[in-house]
Parts: structure tokens; C-alpha cells; sequence
């Protein structure tokens, strides 16, 4: 049995839905355990390029239970296009299962988002609209609304009667918008209830019948460490947390359980949306990565800001998640680089600081402390093993493993399954 946690380490959009759907063809389930429908993880396979934002990126393989769980927020109808999406290229949903302690996304947090946004002008977090952080907030609040009770129609029309009158005052008193009808929304959701409720079941008992049977387990985290809460660049953060931590609380599965916590790193830095980013390249070194990447948003098609590694980043992540695995993606982007830089502090105030801090106006106006080293020069996706990449690729791995103190265990040189050098097995 083994229980692994894929981990963002950065800001997202590290590619962890490649390595999720490498992971899940040798695990019993995989679980995604937070975040909703701004998540973008994308797998490429024989069958095609997907584009995933609420199912599981295990999908792929029948024998591998599915779980959305109690962590994610989901949008109905988001969720019901992307099960029609996958059936219309023959995938078989059948392995996919709905925790019925999940929240929903109503359509009043999705106009809280895109007003809020509005309203903050030049201020805005940059978040995605899609009703996310709202939802978040009424899950915390005790005002959400949850799968388990909209496949009872009695339950949702109470449950929808007692909430719908204090959001409609909401959108009319402060945003000065029109307020929904009742009877739309009701007939709308009932609609989805009744398409999803086949999916809808406790997934805590399928996990537990999963552990007791010794089965792998894949816990698969949305966007990074660095949009947690608690401690990313907050304001500019995420609403769930997709720490290690957040893995239990979001899936059922207790602490102990967890043998693995593998992070995943992408060879240089991404960040999409507001919020300080200190390595951020605005020259054509970033443009040239932007373009030779496709660095643009699976969810929203923004362009990513592109910058350097920042190890400064990667030693924190790896100490708030314990990382016993690290994997490195994207090392093919570098490939024609002359020389490539790695972030090893920061200067603030005329102090140079090896540590993350918690101002947000601080780390917007650090000054990064650059380490610099050769490039390679050579094309690098053709490799199968660690020896087959150039000596200064290999140079540039070591000493990104001695910065952030996690030992690379997969590098990843493309963006297809088989373009993966396994160093040590994770499952």
C-alpha cells in the first residue's frame, strides 16, 4: 500500500497532470483534494490532448477509482460538460465518484467574483471568475450548499429558500445588480442533481475500503504552495489549501496514512494572475520562455509571467510540505539557453535574505540574488536515463536538489507520457 501526495511546489501550472496520470496507472484511486474548476492540469496521451479542471487526472485508466473530494468546490455544469467532453472521445466515466460532502459553486459566487474583481480596480487579485473564492467562503461561513443536498429536492428548495434572499440583497444593496430568480436556479440545479446523483456517494467509506484493502492511493493537489492561505503571497493567494496538509482534510484521509509527499517543480517559474513574483523575467528572455513553453493558462488562456528558479521558493515549499520526492518538469524549455540563473535570496532593504517573507510589499520589491550557470545547449527530450542528459543539465539538477534539499526522483523533457527519465519509483 502506498499513499502519495502530488504536490504544486510553486505558484501552479508545474505540470502536475502529467505526472498524476504517470502515478495513476499503478494506483487504485486517485483523489483530487481541493480547489475547483480554476485548476487546469493537462494530459497527454495516446488518445489525445485533455484539458482537465475538476475530474481526476486518472481518468484515463478504468481500474483507477476517480474521487472528487470533499476539499474540491465544484460547478455542476463545468463538471457535467467536462464527463460529456471526455465520454464524446470515448473515456469511460464509470470510475468517477462525487463526495457528497462537496460544495457547490452557486451563480451567485460566481457574480460575487467577477463584481468583487470589478470593485477592486487596480487592486484586483487576478482570480479566475469562477465563483471559487466566494464559495470557499460560504463553506466556511456554514452558508454553502453541498452535493448531498441537492439530490434531495425537498432539502435543496429549503436550502436554497433560506440563502437565495440574503445573496439577492447582497447583489442588489451593494453591487447594484439584478437579483436571481428562485424558481431559474431551483429548476437549473435540480437538472444537474438529477444528471450527477449516480456519481454522488460517501466517498470516506471508499477510501477506507481502499486502505484497509492496501491499495495506492494518489492524492492530487490544484494550483501551488505558494497561493496557500496561511502561507503564500497573500493577498494574491488561492482559497484551499494545497499543501500536503490540506491533502488530509481535503480527501478524509487521515495524517498517518500519507507515506509519500512528492513536489513538483517546474525548471524555471510561472505565475498567472496579481501578486509579487521577485524572479519575473519582463525582457525577451521571459518572452522567449513564455513562447518556447505556450505558457498561457489552461483555465483562462492568460499569459503566464515567466521567470528563473527561485530556490528560495523551493527550499520553503519543500520544508511546509516535507517533500520525500521531488520531481522537475519542463527541463527541455532551457535547452538553448547560453547560461542559465537560479535565485538563491533575496535583497530587501539592503539585507540579503534567504528566507520568504510575509510582506507582500516587501517580496514585490526585493531585489533577487542571482547564482548563474552554463547552459547545455543540447536538445534534451530525446532522453530515457539520467545519463543521457548533457553534464551541465546534470549540473544544473544537483544543484537545484541542494538548494530547495529535495532529491529529484523523475525529470520530465516533454510534455508526453513516455518522455519521462524515472530515476526512483514513487509508487
Amino acid at each position: 500500500m502506498s499513499v502519495v501526495a502530488v504536490i504544486g511546489a510553486q505558484w501552479g501550472d508545474e505540470g502536475k497532470g502529467k505526472i498524476v496520470d504517470l502515478l495513476a496507472e499503478k494506483a487504485d484511486a486517485v483523489i483530487r483534494f481541493s480547489g475547483g474548476d480554476n485548476a487546469g492540469h493537462t494530459v497527454i496521451n495516446p488518445g489525445g490532448e485533455f484539458k482537465l479542471h475538476i475530474v481526476p487526472s486518472g481518468i484515463f485508466y478504468p481500474r483507477t477509482a476517480c474521487i472528487i473530494g470533499n476539499g474540491v468546490v465544484i460547478n455542476p455544469r463545468v463538471l457535467l460538460e467536462e464527463i460529456d467532453s471526455l465520454k464524446a472521445n470515448g473515456i469511460d466515466t464509470g470510475n468517477l465518484h462525487i463526495s457528497d460532502r462537496a460544495h457547490l459553486i452557486m451563480p451567485w459566487h460566481i457574480l460575487f467574483d467577477r463584481l468583487d474583481e470589478e470593485k477592486r480596480g487596480t487592486s484586483a487579485i487576478g482570480t479566475t471568475g469562477k465563483g471559487i473564492g466566494p464559495a470557499f467562503s460560504d463553506k466556511t461561513a456554514r452558508k454553502g450548499i453541498r452535493t448531498c443536498d441537492i439530490i434531495d429536492a425537498g432539502m435543496f428548495r429549503s436550502r436554497l429558500a433560506s440563502l437565495l434572499e440574503s445573496k439577492n440583497e447582497m447583489l442588489t444593496r451593494l453591487y447594484n445588480a439584478a437579483a436571481l430568480d428562485f424558481n431559474t436556479v431551483f429548476n437549473e440545479y435540480s437538472s444537474y442533481a438529477e444528471r450527477l446523483a449516480p456519481y454522488i456517494k460517501d466517498t470516506t467509506a471508499m477510501i477506507s475500503d481502499l486502505l484497509e484493502r492496501g491499495g495506492n492511493i494518489v492524492l492530487e493537489g490544484a494550483q501551488g504552495t505558494m497561493l496557500d492561505t496561511d502561507f503564500g503571497s497573500y493577498p494574491f493567494v488561492t482559497s484551499s489549501s494545497p499543501l500536503a496538509a490540506g491533502a488530509c482534510m481535503g480527501s478524509g484521509i487521515n495524517p498517518r496514512r500519507i507515506d509519500r509527499v512528492v513536489g513538483i517543480f517546474k525548471a524555471y517559474t510561472t505565475r498567472v494572475g496579481g501578486g509579487p513574483m521577485p524572479t519575473e523575467l519582463k525582457d525577451k528572455v521571459g518572452e522567449y520562455i513564455r513562447q518556447r513553453a505556450h505558457e498561457y493558462g489552461t483555465t483562462t488562456g492568460r499569459a503566464r509571467r515567466c521567470g528563473w528558479f527561485d530556490a528560495v521558493v523551493g527550499r520553503y515549499s519543500t520544508n511546509l510540505n516535507g517533500f520525500t520526492s521531488g520531481i522537475l518538469t519542463r527541463l527541455d524549455v532551457l535547452d538553448e539557453m547560453d547560461a542559465v540563473k537560479i535565485c538563491i535570496g533575496y535583497k530587501i532593504g539592503g539585507k540579503t535574505v534567504e528566507h520568504f517573507p510575509a510582506d507582500a510589499a516587501a517580496l514585490d520589491s526585493c531585489t533577487p540574488v542571482y547564482e548563474e550557470l552554463p547552459g547545455w545547449k543540447t536538445c534534451t527530450s530525446g532522453a530515457r536515463k539520467a545519463g543521457d542528459l548533457p553534464r551541465n543539465a546534470r549540473r544544473y539538477i544537483r544543484r537545484l536538489e541542494e538548494l530547495i534539499g529535495c532529491r529529484f526522483h523523475v525529470i520530465s523533457i516533454g510534455p508526453r507520457r513516455d518522455q519521462s527519465i524515472v530515476i526512483k519509483n514513487i509508487i
